[in-house]
């Protein structure tokens, strides 16, 4: 028996399996890196051991160092939890070498399927179909478009589309180089990019009896870089397709002989056709929507699997419908640059349960935030996965969209706007959910988030609201409205960011309250330092204010705005140079590919920042001259730090035509 159990892992991941063992009266152990010493996880558990350092290679990376954590805590087995060393083969050997038992698969069936190269050859000897496998130097006109992907992992990770033969060689050195800094290892292949498909999962339970259960599949096909951002179960494929993936799925295990928690993936073409992707050797960041549908406990399965108990009967028939959305600090209008710093408050409304199924139809929510939390650089940008589980797919869905439109997320900028145009959209409701569902509809759902006039009445509320949150600090005559004359003057004014765009807000003060000078149309009902009542068209709403260093947060029932106040005086030094670049997050510069001097061309790459597992492109936003390099490989930069200058050409022209003979 299992009695105190590490977890190889952080954040929610670590606080989904600390839950279920608390439930199975089993002590826990957490490891933690020197950024999430107070991290929620941490404090959840009976026991935390630190691994020193910051970056994942130091810390959550160590197979001696989280060995050497679980022997000093007095664990007796170790659980991976998914990403990180989950899936890492040399890992397992070495916790069942410390005399510790595993909770997963054998070494041996991991690192079959830890290489899709090598799994796609063992299942397609045991007669389950795959896409072949092609040669990058190989590769025609014909065969494009293709997908370059990372034989040792996954997540989206070292993966590229090739569209045309020209830009193969680069994509294969950008996949190798992403490859090697997430997995340690740069192998890459390539496959036929299929368009138009979907992507079917089938969660899988193996006991070391003989016994392989199907417990049904999950539809993970909205994805953004080849990473899912929504996932749903059951799937909307036809019955007869579900039988024959449950089939294919049991053959896999079987191939590999398979023990434990799994999910074998395919991507399956609308003619019903399926192809086998790969297998995760681990539980999936998904696995709450099978939870919901069937009931199952899927991380106590695998703590009573890794104690040699045998699945009896049948896996359960799903109930209902589940969907799950993954709430990521990511900007998808900047092409999905990821966010970082202090997550002021994070609240979803309505929460019926917390890292397990409800008791009833209603909203799980699995999150490794709280108000406070930092939002580091060295890990994936994911925040929380909020889950509806309802009677039928359109329930769960307008549930879901509910519960992500009404939290209280306020922080790093996030990718709510677009979960919820995608949970909304009619496509998505018709069940039209293909790979290429955000490609097809960028225009409306990239886009996403509160129009212009919800940007500026929240504005307007915002600058009411600090003014109310002035004079109640005033330390005299607080009560006096904020910018009363007792004669006609000048409106108050008060400027915030949004994006790009600058907000300036007029009003005045009057014997019978506020006045909008920008929008006679609109009524203020009432003000307070936190909420303020606009009645606009005979319609009232309550706009809730929140104020942070440099953000002011509103939230209304026409959307949740971010503003960043502009202070009234600017420091002339803070101006920068015309072509500079900034880095648009804290990173690491892992390649730079131009020199001082070098002449380029607008949008060409000068060097790539890596952050949260994945590599940003900096590109020259003009043609011209690197007038400046202001760092090299392996710098540690944050946000807003110059990189580079580019010197616009027609600039570069005069200066050297004003040049002196």
């Amino acid at each position: 028996m299992i009695t105190n159990l590490l977890v190889a892992n952080r954040g929610e991941i670590a606080l989904r399996i600390f839950r279920t063992c608390r439930e199975l009266g089993i002590g826990t152990v957490a490891v933690h890196s020197d950024p999430d010493a107070k991290a929620p996880h941490v404090t959840a558990a009976d026991a935390a051991v630190r691994l020193p350092g910051a970056a994942p290679a130091d810390t959550y990376l160590r197979v001696d160092a989280v060995v050497s954590a679980a022997l000093a805590a007095g664990a007796d087995a170790v659980h991976p939890g998914y990403g990180f060393l989950s899936e890492n083969a040399e890992f397992a050997r070495a916790v069942l070498d410390a005399g510790l038992l595993w909770v997963g698969p054998s070494p041996e069936s991991i690192e079959l399927m830890g290489s899709k190269v090598e799994s796609k050859r063992v299942v397609a000897a045991a007669g389950v179909s795959v896409l072949p496998e092609l040669d990058p130097e190989e590769i025609t006109e014909d065969d494009l478009p293709v997908l370059v992907k990372a034989s040792a992992g996954g997540g989206g990770r070292g993966m590229r589309v090739v569209r045309e033969r020209a830009e193969l060689a680069e994509a294969v050195s950008a996949a190798r180089a992403e490859a090697a800094s997430a997995f340690g290892d740069d192998a890459v292949f390539c496959e036929r990019f299929l368009e138009h498909g979907r992507h079917i999962e089938v969660q899988v339970l193996a006991d070391g009896h003989g016994t392989v259960w199907s417990v049904g599949e999950r539809e993970c096909s909205i994805q953004r870089r080849h990473q899912k951002v929504v996932e749903e179960a059951p799937s909307g494929v036809d019955e007869r397709t579900r039988r024959r993936l449950f089939e294919a799925a049991r053959a896999v295990c079987r191939a590999v002989d398979y023990v434990g928690a799994g999910t074998v993936e395919f991507l399956v073409t609308d003619d019903g056709e399926y192809y086998f992707l790969e297998m995760n050797t681990r539980l999936q960041v998904e696995h709450p929507v099978t939870e919901c549908v069937t009931g199952l406990d899927l991380v106590a399965w695998q703590l009573r699997i890794a104690e040699g108990r045998a699945l009896e009967g049948e896996p359960p028939r799903p109930r209902g419908h589940a969907i799950e959305a993954r709430l990521y600090a990511e900007d998808p209008r900047a092409d999905w640059r990821p966010g970082s710093g202090t997550l002021h408050r994070f609240a979803v409304r309505d929460v019926r349960a917390e890292f397990e199924v409800p008791d009833r139809y209603g909203v799980r929510l699995d999150s490794g935030v709280v108000d406070g939390t930092e939002v580091s650089v060295h890990y994936d940008p994911m925040l929380a996965k909020v889950i509806a589980w309802g009677p039928d797919r359109t329930s769960a869905a307008r549930m879901l969209a509910g519960a992500l439109a009404s939290a209280r997320v306020h922080g790093p900028v996030t990718n709510r706007d677009l979960l919820v145009a995608v949970l909304r959209h009619p496509d998505f409701l018709s069940g039209d959910t293909h790979t290429d569902f955000l490609t097809r509809h960028a225009d409306r759902v990239l886009t996403a988030g509160p129009d212009g006039t919800v940007v500026r009445l929240s504005a307007l509320a915002a600058a009411l609201a600090d003014a109310a949150h002035n004079r109640s600090c005033a330390p005299v005559l607080g009560s006096l409205p904020a910018g009363w004359r007792n004669v006609p003057s000048a409106p108050q004014t008060k400027t915030y960011r949004h994006g790009e765009l600058d907000l300036v807000v007029r009003y005045r003060a009057t014997r019978t309250g506020p006045v909008s000078e920008d929008h006679p149309e609109v009524t203020v009902v009432s003000v307070t330092p936190e909420q303020v009542v606009l009645e606009c068209d005979g319609v009232r709403r309550p706009f809730h204010v929140s104020r942070y260093p440099g953000l002011v947060a509103v939230d209304s029932p026409l959307g949740a705005v971010s503003l960043a106040p502009v202070p009234r005086f600017t420091d002339p030094s803070a101006e920068l140079a015309e072509g500079s670049l900034v880095a648009p997050m804290p990173g690491t510069v892992a390649r730079v590919v131009v020199s001082a001097g070098d002449e380029v061309r607008a949008g060409q790459p000068l060097l790539w920042l890596e952050a949260m597992k994945m590599e940003h492109r900096v590109a020259a936003p003009t043609d011209g001259v690197v007038t400046e390099l202001a760092v090299a490989e392996g710098a540690q930069v944050e946000q807003g730090a110059v990189l580079a200058v580019v010197t616009p050409r027609e600039s570069t022209d005069v200066e050297a035509k004003e040049e002196p003979a």
